[in-house]
């Protein structure tokens, strides 16, 4: 039986440019769609999940999203505190491995957002990673049916899984989704300070244990003012 993580680092950090202006005055994470903020559509999916504690790290408008979670009980939330300095996607999670343990954990993008196809993603993620040959398994959505995506895809997937990012003229058929399990051995050789996560995809693509799991449903990438409403009809529709 896969071991199914219990744990989570949660990417909550980030200045949300292009969301703004509505960024200017509350974070990206704290953005609502049908109803609830993309955090915790986020966290509502690694509750349903079996994740008992996750790490939210901050760093924009920090006392916002301090407050929004102090309430919550599934999964318990762990701040990680970096308002006084820039890590970067990377940093951040070296910042917080010593909260996340030394088993493999979820690790999500706090601003993604999917409607489930018949099982849950997260579940489907834990099923099929494999420490033994992983050290990242990434939730992939195909470009051709995401909703408010517009961009050439970040990734080939061969039928076995791997993962090949693609070269700057190439049109891929995969985005990564902003979800996750990563082993904490992908970070043993990480820089201390700011660093970008895309440095590590690198290297254990290199390595040949870099390896995607295709969504089932639809995945939504809310990145501006004006995806906002075709999300929420998308998820409207699904629960109708």
């Amino acid at each position: 039986m896969p071991l199914k993580p219990t744990t989570a680092m949660v990417l909550a950090a980030g200045f949300g440019l292009r969301m703004r202006p509505i960024t200017n005055t509350i974070p990206k994470p704290l953005v609502q769609v049908a109803g609830k903020t993309l955090l915790d559509h986020v966290l509502d999916k690694l509750a349903g999940a079996g994740v008992q504690k996750a790490v939210v790290n901050v760093h924009y408008l920090p006392d916002q999203i301090i407050r929004h979670v102090s309430q919550r009980q599934r999964p318990r939330i762990v701040i990680s505190d970096e308002r006084n300095e820039i890590l970067g996607t990377g940093g951040g999670v070296v910042k917080a491995l010593p909260q996340l343990g030394s088993s493999p954990f979820f690790h999500m993008n706090a601003d993604t957002m999917w409607i489930d196809g018949v099982r849950s993603n997260l579940t489907r993620l834990a099923e099929a990673f494999d420490p033994a040959r992983m050290d990242m398994l990434m939730l992939m959505a195909p470009t051709a049916t995401s909703i408010g995506y517009d961009g050439r895809g970040d990734y080939t997937m061969s039928a076995a899984g791997t993962l090949h990012k693609r070269n700057e003229k190439q049109i891929a058929p995969f985005v990564y989704a902003g979800a996750a399990i990563v082993s904490p051995q992908l970070f043993a050789s990480a820089p201390q300070g700011e660093f970008g996560l895309a440095r590590l995809f690198d290297a254990a693509e290199e390595a040949g244990r870099l390896f995607g799991v295709r969504l089932e449903g639809t995945w939504m990438h809310v990145g501006t003012p004006d995806a906002i409403g075709e999300a929420e009809r998308a998820v409207l529709e699904s629960a109708a």
